[in-house]
């Protein structure tokens, strides 16, 4: 019987952050403490100032989820190619940390396609689901206030996009620069071809009805936007991704 051919090796290293607290600047250091800053808001605004009103950001504690929420745009992990491109090499990624993107326009149209989730949070948002935060997670919320229809409109919901990205590229950077030894766990995945054996394909199904219902891939940055492209810019055509690459965050979904 012929050999198995390991195509593509991934190796994703986790570090697990303890604590989340307001600081002066945006870091993450390899012993589990994050602080997160309002520095960068102001840049973010001057750039976006024609579609966005406000940017809020507050830190969700583990079990503080009795609280108001816009509906919720997206649920992003911190990860980071530190070798190689997205499907192989080097990831680094944060446990114990989410980011939640929501967004309402100033006319109090929820940003939303075919239903919103604002609400009380508890209610709205499933924990310990694949792509959710757990229980002990802390949740960062990145809550846009978009001008008036703004909110609705494709182009606008994907700059946003990009400006919570921008926000995160922050603690990427930090994290480019762990040392890999430092890892709280480490899980090394391959693409494999059996010779003989049954070929797989999984089919997903994404959005791609336009405005805020979209999904992006291939960014350079794992569930990033840079450099990502949009599946309705693509004809809503099928497009072929190695399990690694899936693994890896190659798919960004903006609903």
């Amino acid at each position: 019987m012929a050999q198995e051919i390991n195509l593509r090796r991934l190796v994703i290293k986790s570090f697990h952050v303890n604590s989340v607290e307001w600081g002066e600047h945006n870091d993450v250091t390899p012993d589990g403490k994050m602080t997160v800053s309002r520095e960068l808001l102001d840049t973010l605004m001057e750039e976006n100032k024609d579609i966005i009103e406000k940017i809020d950001i507050q830190i969700i504690q583990p079990g503080d989820h009795d609280r108001w929420t816009n509906t919720m745009m997206d649920i992003i992990p911190v990860s980071t190619k530190v070798l190689g491109i997205l499907g192989e090499g080097i990831t680094h990624t944060i446990t114990g940390v989410y980011f939640m993107m929501t967004g309402v326009d100033v006319d109090g149209v929820q940003t939303y396609e075919f239903g919103s989730s604002e609400g009380n949070l508890k209610d709205k948002l499933f924990l310990n689901k694949a792509g959710t935060p757990g229980d002990n997670d802390v949740i960062i919320s990145f809550d846009f206030l978009f001008k008036s229809h703004m909110g609705q409109d494709m182009n606008a919901c994907t700059r946003a996009h990009g400006a919570c990205d921008k926000f995160i590229q922050s603690y990427r950077d930090k994290l480019k620069k762990f040392k890999g030894d430092l890892c709280t766990t480490r899980n090394t995945y391959y693409d494999t071809v059996r010779p003989g054996k049954k070929r797989v394909v999984i089919i997903k199904q994404v959005a791609g009805q336009g405005a805020m219902y979209d999904t992006h891939l291939f960014g350079k940055e794992p569930s990033g936007t840079e450099g990502s492209k949009s599946i309705i810019h693509m004809g809503n055509m099928p497009v072929v991704v190695t399990p690694n690459e899936y693994r890896d965050g190659i798919i960004r979904s903006m609903q």
